[in-house]
C-alpha cells in the first residue's frame, strides 16, 4: 500500500493569510501545508481519495497522478474537505466515481452541489455519485475492504476510515467512542489529527493526539491538520517519540 499526503494543514492552510509568525514566514517547505486530504494506491489496484478539499487542483498537479480514481472517502462536509469535488471533472473521464459518506454528509452535498447529483446533468458536470456508509458497517471499494467508524469533531459526529486493514485514517477529531478506537487496534499505520499544542474545542490538541496515538498503538502514526499554532516541523517533530511523526505535504509512505 502506498499513501501520499496531498496536504496536512487545517482549514485556513499555512501560510494563514496576513500571519507573520515564524511558522507562516518559514523557509521550510515542510511548513506549507495545503488543507488536508491524502491518496491511497491499495495492494490490489484501487486508487483512494481521502477528502477532496479546495486544494484539490494544486495538489494533484504537484503530486503528478493521473488515473483512475476508484473512490472518495469524505469525513465530513466542511468546505476544507469536500470544497474540491467540483475539481474532480478530468478524472471522471476514466469513468464515474463513487463518492462515500454518511447521510448528513451526502444531504449536505446534494444541497451544495445540486448540479451534480440531478437526473439529468449538463455536459461537463463532475462525474460523481453518492454513496451513503455507516459507521461500523464494512463496505468495498472494488478488492479493498473499508471500515467506517465513529469521530467526534466536537459535538459533530463524522466519519474515520480504516483500509484495507492496516491503514487508520482520522481527521477532525476531539474524541472517539471506544468502539471506534477497537476498530483501529492492529493498524500498522495510523493518521490522525493534531491542531496545535493548546486545546482546541473540536479537534485534538497535540498532547490529546500523543494519547491517542498511544491507545491505538499502531507501529508508526502520522500527525496531521496542522496548524501555524502547532510550532515549526523541524522543532516538533525531533520531540516526538521515535515512531510518531508530523506529515507534510508531498510525504510518500509504502508499507
Amino acid at each position: 500500500m502506498k499513501l501520499q499526503f496531498l496536504g496536512t494543514g487545517t482549514s485556513t492552510g499555512v501560510p494563514e493569510i496576513g500571519c507573520t509568525c515564524p511558522v507562516c514566514t518559514s523557509k521550510d517547505p515542510r511548513d506549507n501545508r495545503l488543507r488536508t486530504s491524502a491518496l491511497i494506491h491499495t495492494d490490489t489496484g484501487e486508487t483512494l481519495l481521502m477528502d477532496c478539499g479546495p486544494d484539490f487542483r494544486e495538489q494533484m498537479l504537484r503530486s503528478g497522478f493521473f488515473g483512475p480514481i476508484d473512490g472518495v472517502l469524505v469525513t465530513h462536509e466542511h468546505y476544507d474537505h469536500v470544497g474540491g469535488l467540483d475539481d474532480l471533472r478530468p478524472y471522471g473521464r476514466m469513468g464515474d466515481i463513487p463518492v462515500y459518506s454518511d447521510a448528513y454528509t451526502a444531504g449536505h452535498l446534494r444541497m451544495r452541489m445540486p448540479y451534480c447529483f440531478v437526473e439529468h446533468t449538463y455536459p461537463g458536470v463532475p462525474r460523481i455519485f453518492l454513496r451513503e456508509v455507516q459507521a461500523g458497517k464494512i463496505f468495498h471499494v472494488g478488492h479493498t475492504e473499508v471500515m467506517p467508524l465513529q469521530v467526534m469533531h466536537g459535538r459533530l459526529p463524522i466519519l474515520g476510515y480504516r483500509v484495507d486493514g492496516r491503514l487508520g485514517y482520522v481527521t477532525d477529531m476531539l474524541t472517539m467512542p471506544d468502539v471506534s478506537y477497537e476498530f483501529l487496534h492492529g493498524v500498522d499505520v495510523l493518521v490522525i489529527n493534531a491542531l496545535r499544542v493548546k486545546p482546541h474545542p473540536t479537534h485534538q490538541s497535540i498532547p490529546e493526539a500523543l494519547e491517542a496515538a498511544r491507545r491505538i498503538g499502531a507501529r508508526e502514526t502520522y500527525f496531521i491538520h496542522m496548524g501555524h499554532h502547532a510550532g515549526l516541523h523541524a522543532e516538533i517533530d525531533r520531540t516526538l517519540p521515535p515512531h510518531i511523526h508530523f506529515a507534510y505535504d508531498g510525504l510518500l509512505l509504502e508499507f
